[in-house]
């Protein structure tokens, strides 16, 4: 594919800055007029018209990727009479073939894409296309081709069908709303796995011991999303609930345990993970945004806040882990008599110990082992809001209470001898805790949360970020080490994007794009499209392996391609958008509807899909009033870009912005769904209303 700008072709005295756009490229284009036509006809050649306008996100994708690529502009020249339309200039052109697109198509949308005879009679209609077919989409070398060959052998069946489309625009048909979605298979597959394998009675997937799987929720979160299947938001909540409730959950310090040994979330392994707590912190913001359940927050920001007190470096990056073990004993650090409570609280104590389930006897299961008895985990069985109508307590009494002894319990707690904590610092794990506290930062607007990601941010890159531009996996007292791995560079490609997204600092978008491309020089295997786990190192190992399946965290090749995917329709650099969707076929045959992070993935490639511009003055309450708006919802396939007034800076990471400004001095959006783009937008409401959410 050619970037070079030729000469000029016949828009270059074309005022539009949309066909001002498009005079240098290899295609000749001509505008609409007596001259393109008269030459179709003398020719005898088809017309390909396409329409748009000079801030349309997925025009300037298809320019590039296409009409500034010489083979296809070889096609378009020799094949056909090529006709740029700016649909703001000529709407009435455009609202005649929209029209028809839409009947044809039962879509429409920009960039509009006509195939017609010299007569201005189309047969053929469609929107965006990418350069060669992929993923179930035909690709423009591909259909120009056919449709020169048909031009050529069957043409009266081509007249035909320009005959009646021409008719359809004075009558009305109802078109049809059927369209293949691509891997939806797969997303079904999937979601009935999941039912399948789901405990009814205390939520979460299979039987003892359960792991948390956060990345199973954050598909389901994202199958309801698009499918609107009740059960699919009822195994989120149940689990997401019965999990906060159980003995998995630190009720005092926060944050949960590695897993339950017992099928009720009661009785944990008392690691504490640092990939659990992000990945289970993302888990429950979703949730929040999709349900605007207090919980759910609560419980994010809780996780959080254990992070921020118990694993975060001075430096900013975050430690690994704390162990189960206390001076030999498995959770000693967590367990507690009712004696010890008794001794604490005083008068709330019979109270604590009965909404907390804690006994004489302890808990059978926590007095084995090493343990001794009348041990037990503070866990509820129930809300507080349940327990205060069955005790007939006023709910916010009750909460008072509950709140101020758990703090009373907490400082005692601080008192024993603490866990070993594991302070090395992993680029992949720190990762996804960067991506964790960013979500979050957009999820209930926290500066704080959003400095916290670029803190550790910049302490990978500063850190972990070798001179030539490749991650390096471990950081420990000063010494860094090991190559960086798939998981290293999926992960931390994760964890800034959420941060541009949380903060539109261009910085995190940038870095993002050069390890990702790093990654892809180091990692990607061209002719089996994946990521190597480890790139080639001078020690020779028995294989060179690439892992797709999920495990405690999710896969890197998975990840990848959800990276892959929202860096494409960020900067609208379309070979990442290639990469991610070969990827995906490769995952599909072989992890298929058992790896729900690539489900999660996958469900981005199907959509719908937005991508959003806002331009506007970055310290303007309006337009903190528009990101916030839009960063508050679930969205979870859309990607938002910010563009400040006057500032040109991101056109060199995101050429399509060049053209995008605001309107009347407002805040003003821009947002394009599957490959089509909306006029600028400046109410809030029709943004919200344009991504679904109004």
């Amino acid at each position: 594919m050619s970037s070079a700008k030729h000469e000029f072709n016949h828009l270059i005295n074309e005022r539009s800055p949309y066909l001002q756009q498009h005079a240098h490229n290899p295609v000749d284009w001509y505008p609409w007029g007596r001259e393109a036509f008269d030459k179709a006809l003398e020719e005898e050649k088809p017309v390909f018209v396409s329409i748009g306008y000079s801030t349309c996100h997925w025009c300037h994708v298809m320019e590039k990727e296409s009409f500034e690529d010489e083979e296809l502009a070889r096609l378009l020249n020799q094949k056909f009479v090529a006709v740029k339309v700016d649909r703001e200039e000529r709407p009435d052109i455009d609202s005649i073939y929209m029209k028809v697109c839409v009947q044809m198509t039962g879509t429409g949308g920009w960039p509009l894409t006509i195939v017609m005879t010299p007569q201005k009679r189309p047969f053929f209609a469609g929107t965006y296309f990418p350069r060669k077919t992929q993923a179930g989409m035909v690709g423009l070398i591909e259909l120009l081709t056919s449709i020169a060959e048909s031009w050529e052998t069957d043409r009266q069946n081509l007249l035909t069908l320009a005959e009646t489309s021409t008719n359809y625009l004075t009558e009305h048909f109802p078109s049809s709303e059927q369209k293949e979605m691509v891997n939806q298979v797969l997303l079904d597959e999937g979601y009935l796995t999941l039912l399948d394998s789901f405990d009814d009675l205390n939520g979460g997937f299979g039987t003892a011991p359960k792991f948390p799987s956060p990345h199973n929720l954050m598909f389901l979160l994202r199958y309801y999303n698009t499918k609107h299947a009740k059960q699919s938001l009822d195994m989120i909540e149940k689990t997401l609930q019965k999990m906060r409730l159980g003995g998995i959950y630190d009720h005092l310090g926060f944050g949960f345990h590695r897993y339950s040994t017992d099928s009720s979330w009661t009785v944990p392994h008392f690691e504490k993970m640092l990939y659990d707590q992000a990945t289970t912190c993302m888990a429950y913001t979703e949730a929040y945004q999709i349900t605007k359940k207090g919980d759910y927050k609560k419980t994010a920001e809780e996780i959080l806040q254990y992070i921020l007190a118990e694993m975060t470096d001075p430096k900013g990056g975050f430690y690994s882990a704390e162990d189960a073990d206390t001076e030999g004993q498995e959770g000693k650090f967590y367990l507690w008599t009712k004696a010890e409570i008794v001794n604490v609280l005083g008068n709330d104590a019979e109270l604590i110990c009965r909404i907390f389930n804690i006994s004489e006897s302890g808990d059978e299961k926590q007095s084995s082992d090493n343990n001794p008895a009348g041990t037990s985990i503070l866990h509820l069985k129930k809300s507080l809001d349940q327990l205060a109508s069955e005790m007939r307590m006023d709910p916010e009494i009750l909460k008072s209470t509950v709140s101020k002894s758990l703090k009373m319990l907490y400082r005692k707690r601080q008192e024993r001898a603490r866990p070993f904590k594991d302070t090395k610092i992993l680029a992949d794990w720190s990762g996804l805790m960067i991506a964790a506290f960013a979500k979050c930062a957009q999820a209930v607007d926290s500066d704080e949360y959003a400095r916290v990601a670029e803190k550790a941010s910049n302490f990978i890159l500063e850190t972990l970020k070798t001179q030539e531009g490749a991650l390096m996996h471990r950081y420990k007292d000063g010494e860094v080490t090991v190559e960086g791995m798939i998981d290293d560079y999926a992960f931390f490609i994760w964890g800034l994007i959420e941060t541009y997204e949380a903060t539109f600092e261009l910085d995190y978008l940038k870095a993002a794009v050069e390890l990702q491309n790093m990654m892809i020089e180091q990692l990607w295997d061209a002719s089996d499209p994946a990521f190597f786990f480890a790139p080639k190192r001078d020690e020779q190992l028995l294989v060179r392996n690439k892992e797709f399946n999920d495990g405690a965290i999710p896969s890197g090749n998975s990840v990848a391609v959800l990276n892959l995917i929202r860096l494409a329709r960020l900067t609208g650099k379309t070979d990442y958008e290639e990469k991610a969707r070969a990827l995906a076929t490769t995952i599909s045959l072989d992890a298929r509807h058992d790896n729900t992070m690539f489900l999660a993935a996958a469900s981005f490639l199907t959509g719908p899909t937005y991508e959003i511009v806002v331009v506007g003055d970055p310290h303007s309450s309006e337009t903190h009033s528009m990101l916030q708006s839009v960063n508050s919802q679930f969205s979870p396939n859309k990607v938002m870009i910010f563009k400040p007034t006057n500032d040109k800076t991101l056109e060199n990471i995101a050429a399509y912005t060049r053209f995008m400004t605001t309107t009347e001095s407002k805040t003003t959006a821009y947002v394009c769904r599957d490959f089509r783009c909306s006029l600028p937008l400046t109410e809030i409401a029709k943004v919200l209303e344009a991504l679904g959410n109004a």
